[in-house]
């Protein structure tokens, strides 16, 4: 799993205080929609180009690693 500590921000102040990408107001959210709907990492990139290769990775570790850590409680 990448280390995503460094890439992948909150702050209350920011997107309603959603998890995103170095500080800028592209959440992690908006990155793994694109990626569902389709669109490969380059044309990610293409489309804002202040995001990397590892800004992407860190989004999908940073999915990983909360899927990871999700339970079901029984009623």
């Amino acid at each position: 799993m990448n280390d995503y500590s460094n890439i992948i921000t909150l702050e209350p102040g920011k997107r309603s205080g959603k998890p995103c990408i170095r500080g800028l107001r592209i959440t992690v959210y908006d990155v793994l929609t694109y990626l569902a709907a389709g669109m490969t990492h380059d044309e990610i990139i293409s489309d804002f180009p202040m995001l990397t290769r590892e800004d992407i990775l860190a989004c999908l570790s940073y999915a990983a690693d909360r899927e990871r850590h999700t339970v079901i409680v029984k009623s």
